[in-house]
């Protein structure tokens, strides 16, 4: 993992070449997609996957030319959509024939336009895990002659002493409870139960090779086996079952921290990948993989407040999730450089201390790693994408084509 003050003093030089050799002057943040570690990642996600289609995750990537980069890669097939207005603006774009949304939506627009397009119906498929999730459908379309493509999401969290460890997203763990909505799709008209998925975030997104906690590390790991063993017996069960009610055309399971746990249960059909092409600091230390970052976003050095600190302006780019000193962004290239702990990373000034803030001048950029995927690309209008240590391409962000999903 090209981790090393070595490596990282590489990639400023290389950046810095490529930012001087692009003739006009860029706006910060400066967001930028190394290539050659992208497909060397998709390549390693796909190993990892043994022969089962890695299906893009693109709430991790939110750049349709990132997306469509990754499909280009033999062993990717379909997207994993995270709202159903991104779906339908895939679809209409021709990005993919192929969308699965991953989350429930209540969007009574979007899935009016949805039931509305026989084209997008037939090639979008809506996550269930309430009969009200059908009733919404129902209250916004005229005619059942589109059927609507519906896969259900079953709970993967693992229950043990008592308590349930995982994600809080699916209500439906039992066997009994799946396949009492099961039913419901089925012989509802209008309908047609196509998949299931199980996210067994617990596995695929906690790390559990952290260098300086190794006892918690070794927790971490006997709980993803417990995990995986549990949610191996329930989902072959609850499969048997649904498989007497429809034809399921997929099973969907994992994400980049667990694509070769959930590629090894037989009843997976597919995996669902997205942060493991671009790796954000949250997924450095996983003992399945060794991921190379990919995405970085630079700021400019505004401030010499002494000579051992160097402030820059903004790159409080803070990630979601629960609060923490894992949510900053960590100033990468050049190496040496740490937040301080009083203004850690703000939104129009952030000083950085460390060795590495000596070499610093004005108007020099430093480069940092988001803590997840995706999320920086809001930010950007543009994502400019270095082969080497030239900007070969610079392409739109969603948000750069007036897109909020």
């Amino acid at each position: 993992m090209a981790h090393s003050f070595v490596d990282r003093n590489r990639l400023w030089a290389r950046l810095n070449r490529a930012v001087a050799g692009h003739g006009t002057p860029l706006p910060t943040p400066t967001m930028v997609v190394d290539l050659g570690a992208f497909d060397a990642n998709a390549d390693d996600l796909v190993r990892r996957a043994g022969g089962k289609p890695v299906r893009v995750a693109s709430k991790s990537l939110r750049v349709p030319a990132l997306i469509e980069r990754a499909l280009d890669h033999p062993g990717f097939h379909g997207v994993l959509a995270y709202t159903l207005r991104e779906a339908l603006w895939l679809h209409e774009h021709e990005v993919s024939e192929d969308i699965v949304v991953a989350y429930p939506t209540v969007d009574r627009g979007a899935l009016a336009d949805l039931v509305g397009s026989p084209s997008a119906a037939s090639h979008i498929t809506l996550m269930v895990d309430d009969r009200s999730h059908l009733d919404l459908v129902d209250s916004v379309r005229a005619s059942l002659a589109v059927p609507v493509r519906i896969a259900i999401d079953i709970d993967a969290g693992l229950r043990v002493g008592g308590q349930h460890v995982g994600p809080k997203r699916s209500p439906l763990h039992d066997v009994d409870d799946v396949v009492d909505l099961a039913r419901a799709v089925d012989g509802r008209g209008g309908f047609r139960l196509v998949g299931a998925m199980t996210y067994e975030g617990q596995v695929a997104g906690l790390p559990d090779r952290l260098p300086t906690q190794r006892a918690r590390s070794m927790v971490v790991r006997r709980m993803k086996s417990l995990s995986m063993g549990q949610l191996e017996a329930r989902r072959r069960e609850i499969d048997d079952a649904l498989r007497q009610i429809a034809s399921l055309e997929f099973w969907n399971a994992g994400g980049s921290g667990s694509v070769e746990e959930s590629a090894h249960d037989p009843v997976v059909t597919e995996v669902a990948a997205g942060s493991g092409l671009l790796v954000p600091t949250l997924f450095d230390h996983y003992e399945s993989f060794e991921p190379r970052p990919a995405a970085f976003f630079g700021v400019p050095v505004v401030r010499r407040p002494s000579p051992q600190v160097a402030t820059v302006h903004g790159a409080g780019l803070v990630a979601s999730g629960a609060a923490g000193a894992d949510r900053l962004p960590t100033p990468w290239a050049p190496a040496g450089l740490r937040l301080t702990g009083l203004e850690g990373a703000g939104e129009v000034q952030t000083p950085l201390t460390g060795h590495g803030a000596t070499l610093l001048r004005i108007g020099d950029l430093v480069w940092f790693r988001h803590a997840k995927s995706g999320e920086p690309f809001e930010h950007a209008t543009t994502v400019h994408l270095l082969e080497g240590d030239t900007f070969v391409d610079s392409v739109p962000t969603y948000r750069g084509l007036g897109l909020a999903f």
